[in-house]
């Protein structure tokens, strides 16, 4: 399938999600508070199929339902992809009972997942974890924080990742299937400028066993990775359905806004902006589908953690980059409260830092390119 170019049925299809999100699910989240699980809003994404699409999409498609969805809805989008995030590990590498205990529920928007990787003094170098599995019998007791942890504490279930001690570093980090009212759990939300939930936890001597286990001891670091990297271009392709909706405000704004004996559009400063503004959005687009397209024909290929890191990169900076500007040429009427371009610029921030800031993702670039170089670094 060539990256450049999606099929008419693609296009077609995601002119339905960018409409639907936009009459059937913003009036939903408009009615939601912000910082906290909107289970409406979930139910909706359950009954409507597109929770079971996490689980049955290749990458490529998974680009398509979340750039659709954030640009008619970015929170529809967000609880969709955090749902994703939170249940991907269970997918992947749980047994066959968590598998049918929580999956079905995850699908139908009835359970709602999280994925615990942060933590106060953890957060880009993820293989600095501190949460401790200390051994306790055939068990373990978790004892520690986890922190910026989104759908955090409103979450049904929590993939934990801890430190079992296997080996030092990476190696040595299990992950744990972890029920919201386990003993010794507790967690706060916490006000942040992007409006999804996003709270911390703690943990008390928490009870875990070999049945809460996600993949074998020490094998936590592995899943947490094949996760991100599952989820990686998609991150890119909700900046890309953000810029895309802030380029076409901006499009019908500069056009129809009177000033100087004639429109913005007609200022060479306006239009050349606008022109970069679009030149960036589809060079990131086509990034990510290029990223998404090279998962799905191999996900353990060589490229594809460089592929992904880089989409997330120039698609999350892009994004950035366009509302900003979105912003400026609008003027003063983007910065009321309840504007689009006001939303935008607070949803538009964040993903340059979750699951990989914009400087670990150039991190893992360089270390691929020089990589393939057969240069050791």
């Amino acid at each position: 399938m060539p990256v450049f170019a999606l099929e008419a049925e693609q296009e077609d299809w995601a002119g339905r999600l960018r409409a639907l999100a936009a009459d059937r699910l913003r009036p939903l989240a408009e009615k939601g508070e912000p910082g906290r699980v909107n289970r409406p809003l979930l139910a909706a994404l359950g009954e409507l199929g597109l929770l079971e699409r996490l689980f049955t999409s290749g990458a490529l498609e998974l680009c398509l339902l979340r750039e659709s969805l954030a640009y008619g809805c970015t929170e529809a989008e967000t609880a969709l992809a955090l749902q994703g995030l939170g249940a991907h590990p269970v997918l992947s590498a749980g047994s066959a009972e968590q598998r049918e205990r929580w999956l079905p529920a995850v699908r139908e928007g009835a359970a709602v997942a999280a994925f615990a990787l942060s933590e106060p003094g953890a957060g880009s170098d993820a293989a600095a974890l501190a949460l401790r599995a200390e051994p306790d019998g055939a068990g373990w007791r978790l004892t520690g924080e986890k922190r910026w942890i989104s759908n955090a504490p409103g979450a049904d279930f929590y993939t934990v990742f801890a430190r079992t001690g296997e080996a030092p570093g990476a190696r040595g980090v299990t992950a744990f299937l972890v029920p919201a009212g386990r003993a010794g759990l507790t967690g706060e939300p916490l006000d942040m400028l992007s409006p999804h939930p996003i709270g911390a936890l703690a943990f008390d001597g928490v009870p875990v066993g070999p049945e809460d286990r996600l993949g074998g001891p020490g094998e936590g670091f592995r899943v947490a990775m094949g996760t991100l990297n599952r989820f990686r271009p998609s991150v890119g392709a909700f900046a890309v359905g953000m810029a895309r909706a802030a380029l076409d405000a901006t499009l019908a704004h500069t056009a129809g806004r009177e000033a100087f004996g004639g429109v913005l559009a007609d200022l060479q400063a306006v239009a050349h902006r606008v022109a970069e503004m679009a030149t960036r959005t589809e060079a990131a687009r086509l990034l990510v589908y290029a990223a998404a397209a090279a998962y799905d024909r191999d996900s353990g290929a060589p490229d594809v953690p460089r592929r992904a890191a880089m989409a997330k990169l120039l698609a999350t900076e892009t994004a950035q980059y366009v509302v900003d500007h979105a912003v400026q040429l609008h003027g003063a009427r983007a910065l009321q409260r309840g504007h689009l371009l006001e939303h935008l610029y607070r949803e538009v921030r964040a993903p340059r830092i979750y699951e990989g800031a914009s400087e670990v993702q150039r991190t893992v670039i360089a270390k691929e390119l020089y990589r393939g170089a057969g240069v050791v670094r």
